[in-house]
């Protein structure tokens, strides 16, 4: 009856934790085992190293989004690209993958960057649904570039190395950019020819206004695969050198914000902190009871195919992406899949590029897909303009997620190269 209850005040809005939390300790209960067992599974997290990077790179994407590195990134963009064919297509991908992977959440890229690539694009010519759709579309396309937010949360629930995450995202997160970045230059060349002059001065320009926020990726990438730090010491030296750049280099940050920046981005960790720790007790209750084990037996019972299950998992991940954030996913659903997965014989990082891919198609689409939501609210279209607008893409994206999830070889092949 208070299963019953709780599930009810789920759907009424109660907030995710509580309703977790509610649910491991009656489990616990249930089963005659002490309920402080769910407090010891929680201060367990708090002593996960992997953990510390979390609010140090929430920060350093939180003081990105409230500067003006959006707009030196494109104007970088479009002098490097703007020449191609459909190159301002080309260049908003690019840049909405970058910020997506810095920020770690679609909306913050779909509210920061839809109100200037949206009318740029328009103005160029582009068909407005196509513009619509890729705006949308590209909002949750950094989610498997280093540093995103979910695949460290991925790493810290399936105690999966980052670093090993890090390098199996690239590659699948390439080839998604690159197939729809070839969707955009046949677009673009049904257009009327852009105004557009290549200038060596023009290129001059922008990387020397950008030239403090171009070594980011380097800075991240070339210290932990070289050996310098470790994931944690990254996102620690990440958060000093934005804060050091757009404070007192650019300016873009005045130090009166910076209390309210802090806020913001302490509160977004502290509620991802929560769902992170009662998810932990409650799994701890379910691998107890071998839920995973009867899960695996009743699925081997009728699927006894690797890449059968995988079809499944797909499926099933695409409906979870239409109806949670990738945050309470991650943390609701890889404890349970994991078991299953690994007696499926499916590597832990390749498994985790997987649940990000469905998970970030799953966000557009229809018929809840957030990021339909929020750009309709953004652009003030119907939602129903926005499900046309993106069916292309997902298309494309779908075709990406076949590739990596039964080709292994794109998300694991590079990690051989830096073990």
């Amino acid at each position: 009856m208070l299963k019953l209850f709780i599930l009810v005040m789920a759907l009424l809005g109660a907030p995710l934790f509580v309703v977790i939390a509610a649910l491991a300790l009656i489990s616990f209960h249930g089963v005659g085992i002490d309920m402080s067992a769910v407090v010891i599974e929680m201060a367990r997290l708090a002593d996960t190293p992997l953990l510390l990077s979390l609010p140090l790179f929430i920060f350093a994407g939180t003081l990105l989004s409230e500067s003006g590195a959006p707009r030196r990134m494109l104007a970088l963009s479009d002098a490097l690209l703007g020449f191609m064919p459909g190159g301002l297509g080309v260049i908003s991908l690019l840049v909405c993958a970058v910020f997506t992977a810095f920020t770690g959440a679609s909306g913050v890229t779909i509210f920061a960057l839809g109100g200037i690539l949206y009318p740029a694009l328009i103005k160029d010519h582009y068909p407005e649904r196509f513009s619509l759709g890729l705006i949308t579309t590209s909002g949750s396309l950094g989610l498997l570039f280093p540093p995103s937010l979910p695949l460290i949360i991925y790493g810290v629930v399936s105690r999966t190395r980052i670093d090993h995450l890090f390098l199996a995202g690239i590659v699948p997160g390439l080839l998604m950019l690159f197939m729809l970045a070839a969707y955009s230059m046949v677009v673009g060349r049904r257009r009327p020819n852009r105004d557009f002059s290549f200038s060596g001065r023009r290129i001059i320009i922008v990387l020397r206004d950008a030239a403090w926020e171009l070594p980011l990726p380097f800075i991240i990438l070339g210290g932990i695969y070289g050996g310098v730090f470790v994931a944690g010491e990254a996102a620690a030296i990440t958060a000093l050198y934005v804060l050091v750049v757009e404070v007192f280099i650019y300016r873009d940050i005045k130090f009166a914000q910076l209390p309210g920046i802090m806020v913001n981005s302490m509160v977004l960790f502290g509620g991802i902190l929560m769902v992170l720790a009662v998810a932990m007790a409650s799994t701890s209750f379910l691998v107890d009871q071998e839920v995973p084990t009867r899960l695996f037996e009743l699925i081997r019972a009728h699927v006894t195919s690797k890449y059968t299950f995988l079809i499944i998992l797909n499926i099933f991940l695409l409906v979870v992406g239409t109806m949670l954030d990738i945050f309470s996913a991650l943390v609701l659903v890889v404890p349970i899949i994991i078991p299953v997965a690994r007696l499926y014989g499916v590597d832990m990082a390749h498994l985790g590029i997987i649940f990000l891919t469905n998970l970030q198609i799953g966000y557009c689409t229809p018929p809840v897909g957030l990021n339909l939501f929020l750009a309709s609210y953004r652009f003030e279209k119907p939602v129903a303009e926005l499900y046309r607008a993106t069916w292309p893409f997902l298309v494309i994206l779908l075709v990406c997620l076949a590739l990596i999830t039964y080709f292994p070889v794109l998300s694991l092949g590079i990690l051989p190269f830096f073990s």
